[in-house]
């Protein structure tokens, strides 16, 4: 250890100042406690013997002691001291918040103090701009967000209303419905962002409450009554005449039917399978051009001697039965005639046109009576059972009712959104049904003029009606293609047949007992149904081009169709029935 310790003493630099920092308290107190042992005296070496070494054995180094100084501590170098920093003051809403970055501060250039800071803050000519488009397209939001929170009407007449409110002029040129709403809206965003919209609202609303205030007071002072269009004197004899009628003919009906339904011998089911068997056997009879131009209407008289026609050309014509042979012509009309309807008590026929105008004839081929007062083009014409009265559909939205006597217009009925087309009227005389093109069939009550139903189930326009004989069944037909047969009493669709190809142009039920119902189509046919379940019975096919209307006479017998094709088609049976008609009640 001696010879270590002044192989030390010899190299005293040996120790980097790096080890003598590096040294701590204890290492100066192992030191000392060196100095302070005292030295022993040498011992003699020993020779030892030598021994082959298995392994090395390395002992550890002691820790050298050494004599340093004691450790210099160097004072620290001062931090740089950072200028304080000027913040923006806090922004209200709406406000840009400005950069917080030192960055900002540092741009060169030109520089002057932002306004709206307390401290010497400048900012850029560059930065300024920026910022202020940045306010500006913020302040611009922020009155998009007021502006989809307001409430704002859209009803194009309530937008004009609140326009006219705020003092701002109602329309501008060129300007459409969803373009005028939108300005109201920016325009209460803006008042509401000024704080005067509540304002200017109220004081609106205190001068509404103040004029239908006054306006209360007025109306309290007049006695309040429902709704209606007062009709004339004529109106009301002719529902309490109307009335009359349909009570008797109900009665006679309503007996009728008790005494089918009592009497042993009558079997229904017996007359209903001859009438169908008497249908089915339905052939082509006779067939005749009937105008130069494509035939629209036809009707056959009350004892199936004589058939009406009309045409395209405004001309109506006679035919005798059962040969078709023409007896007149009816002139008359200065625009295509539309329909024609024989009178079912006087041998009396009427005709409707595009001239507006409905004419009264007699079977002689004189005109009897003009009835004018439509505006526009007449469609279908029907005549009431009783015989005094006739009913026309036109395309001015109404169906009217007309004094057959002397000529009055009794009833303007409303009630259809488009074209009336189609018209019937009940067996026993007190309903009537209307159909048109809005898809929507109505029956209405003439004893009182009310609409009591509406019967919605077409999907496109309706263009034919009819009502049964046994009072309750009522058949439509229309642009769907489709025939629906209504239950009255259940006030619902009792049956929808998809009848046709095209569009169904007429429907009727036969006259007698209604125990068939017979459909004319674009398609170029007409088709027989079976009141019982309304499966098809026959196809009456030979036209070549559309079917616009048929008839059917009082017995069953006989069936009329007429087309575009300009011919009439008469079809009978072939039975050895066919002298013997159906046994009338």
């Amino acid at each position: 250890m001696i010879a270590i310790m002044e192989v030390d003493e010899e190299n005293p630099g040996s120790t980097s100042p790096t080890e003598a920092s590096d040294l701590g308290p204890d290492s100066q107190t192992l030191v000392s406690s060196v100095h302070a042992t005292p030295l022993q005296p040498i011992q003699p070496i020993v020779p030892s013997v030598v021994v082959p070494p298995i392994a090395p054995i390395v002992p550890p180094i002691a820790p050298i002691p050494s004599i340093l100084p004691p450790p210099v501590i160097r004072p620290l170098a001062p931090l740089p001291v950072r200028p304080p920093v000027l913040r923006p003051p806090i922004l209200q809403n709406g406000e840009v918040r400005e950069s917080d970055s030192d960055s900002d501060n540092e741009d060169s250039g030109p520089t002057r103090t932002a306004p709206g800071t307390t401290g010497e803050y400048e900012i850029s000519e560059e930065s300024r701009l920026v910022r202020e488009r940045q306010e500006k397209a913020i302040q611009e939001l922020m009155m998009k967000r007021r502006a989809k929170a307001l409430a704002v009407p859209t009803n194009d007449m309530a937008v004009r209303t609140r326009l006219r409110k705020l003092g701002e002029p109602m329309t501008l040129f060129g300007e459409r419905e969803m373009e005028r709403r939108e300005r109201l809206r920016m325009i209460m965003a803006k008042l509401d962002a000024e704080g005067q919209l509540e304002k200017l609202m109220k004081a609106h609303e205190e001068e509404e409450a103040a004029a239908t205030a006054a306006k209360a007071d007025v109306e309290e002072e007049i006695i309040q009554y429902p709704f209606y269009t007062e009709g004339t004197k004529t109106l009301k004899d002719a529902r309490v005449d109307i009335a009359r009628y349909s009570l008797v003919q109900a009665a006679l009906r309503i007996r009728r039917e008790q005494r089918k339904r009592d009497d042993p011998d009558e079997d229904t089911d017996a007359e209903l399978d001859w009438a169908l068997g008497q249908a089915a056997n339905l052939v082509l009879d006779c067939s005749e051009i009937g105008d130069d131009r494509p035939l629209s209407g036809c009707s056959f008289s009350r004892d199936g001697e004589k058939l009406a026609t009309c045409s395209l050309s405004g001309v109506a014509k006679l035919w005798k039965m059962p040969n078709v042979e023409k007896e007149f012509t009816l002139n008359g009309h200065t625009e295509r005639a539309t329909d024609v309807a024989f009178s079912p008590v006087h041998d009396h026929l009427a005709t409707a046109s595009a001239d507006r105008t409905a004419r009264l004839w007699d079977t002689r081929g004189s005109l009897l009576r003009t009835f004018e007062g439509h505006l526009d083009r007449l469609a279908r014409i029907s005549f009431h059972p009783s015989g005094k009265y006739l009913g026309t559909t036109s395309f001015d939205k109404t169906w009217r009712l007309w004094d057959v006597e002397n000529g009055e217009e009794l009833l303007l009925q409303e009630g259809h959104s488009r074209s009336v087309y189609g018209l019937d009227f009940h067996r026993d005389g007190s309903l009537a049904a209307s159909c048109g093109l809005d898809a929507l069939a109505r029956v209405w009550d003439l004893r009182t003029g009310r609409s009591i139903l509406a019967l919605e189930g077409h999907v496109k326009p309706v263009l034919g009606i009819s009502f049964s004989p046994n009072g309750y069944h009522l058949a439509t037909g229309g642009e769907d293609n489709t025939c629906r047969v209504w239950d009255l009493r259940k006030r619902k669709t009792l049956y929808t047949i998809p009848a046709h190809s095209n569009l169904i142009s007429e429907v009727k039920f036969e006259p007698q007992e209604g125990y068939f119902l017979v459909t004319a189509s674009y398609d170029m046919t007409a088709k027989i149904w079976s009141a019982r379940d309304f499966k098809p019975v026959k196809t009456l096919a030979g036209h070549e081009s559309k079917v616009t209307s048929l008839d059917v006479t009082g017995d069953g017998r006989y069936i009329a169709t007429v087309s575009h094709d300009r011919k009439i088609k008469l079809w009978s049976s072939s039975s050895k029935e066919k002298e013997q008609g159906m046994d009338v009640d």
